[in-house]
């Protein structure tokens, strides 16, 4: 088995995939338990191979990523999200009381893998925990119309105006709020760039900067940056917009925002792309929270 099908199958197998194919496919209810179980068997079996296989070694990092990954989700998630305090914030019906809770946990995830990639990688640059050069020359791509000796300062600006049109597109059809309900969430808009700025920082860290850093060595940045790609969009088969169509876009997103982290070596333009994304993203779920009428 050549290192690159070793990598590709760790990763679908221990992506959301096998969970939808049970569900989708075979009509079978996947738990959370039976899952994090045959992710564990997985990861164990995967870690003995690397052991005794040679060749396999250089996958031991991404093996102990998406063991540390799974781990702090389960104690962060099934432990500290059961704490009173935790308990009261998100039962909180007031989205600048859950919300900030829910990000809290999700940064402790974070926490825990940036640990695992500064034990690893010793710089926190090797992981893209960096600033990056944001005018770092783009390589092309031809059906962006990104052409030869275009830069990132350019082409990280057009990608965050596009496609926070096409969210906002979205989010206005399946929404269409009134005027009134806008303007009565207005004054959750610190929570809501609050919201937005960490999330964007969790989702970039922990599922496309981390693998990154994992997988460029052993498989090429070309593999990897497909890897990334088809684990984040997987991981969208569940979210909105659902099915299909959410993981082709979640997929898109993934590999171009992983891609600026590649050709920049920083995390900026992936961060801030995702921001605002996610400022409107957060902002109709704020607006989501008004109750028509009342309070």
């Amino acid at each position: 088995m050549s290192i690159v099908l070793a990598a590709w199958t760790f990763v679908l197998a221990l992506s959301l995939l096998p969970t939808v194919i049970a569900q989708e496919v075979l009509g079978r209810t996947v738990t959370a338990d039976l899952k994090a179980g045959s992710s564990i068997i997985v990861i164990v079996a995967g870690l003995i191979v690397t052991m005794g296989w040679k060749p396999m070694r250089a996958l031991r990092p991404l093996l102990l990523l998406f063991l540390v990954l799974l781990g702090a989700q389960w104690f962060v998630f099934t432990q500290v999200d059961r704490l009173p305090i935790f308990r009261t914030w998100l039962n909180d019906p007031s989205f600048g009381v859950y919300m900030p809770a829910e990000l809290l946990l999700n940064l402790m995830v974070t926490l825990a893998v940036i640990v695992l990639l500064a034990i690893l990688k010793r710089d926190r640059r090797a992981f893209y925990l960096a600033k990056g050069d944001l005018s770092a020359p783009a390589q092309p791509i031809g059906w962006l119309y990104v052409k030869p000796g275009d830069r990132w300062n350019t082409v990280g600006r057009n990608l965050a105006v596009f496609i926070s049109l096409g969210t906002l597109a979205f989010l206005v059809l399946s929404g269409q709020p009134s005027a009134d309900i806008v303007v009565r969430a207005l004054p959750f808009l610190p929570v809501v760039l609050l919201a937005a700025a960490l999330n964007a920082f969790n989702e970039e860290v922990t599922y496309k900067a981390s693998f990154l850093s994992v997988l460029v060595e052993p498989v090429g940045s070309r593999q990897a940056l497909r890897m990334v790609a088809a684990y984040f969009g997987i991981a969208h088969f569940y979210g909105v917009p659902y099915g299909v169509i959410g993981v082709i876009l979640a997929w898109f997103l993934g590999w171009i925002l992983a891609r600026s982290m590649l050709e920049t070596r920083g995390l900026t333009w992936a961060w801030f792309i995702h921001f605002v994304q996610d400022v409107l993203i957060f902002g109709f779920m704020a607006i989501g929270a008004i109750t028509p009428g009342g309070s």
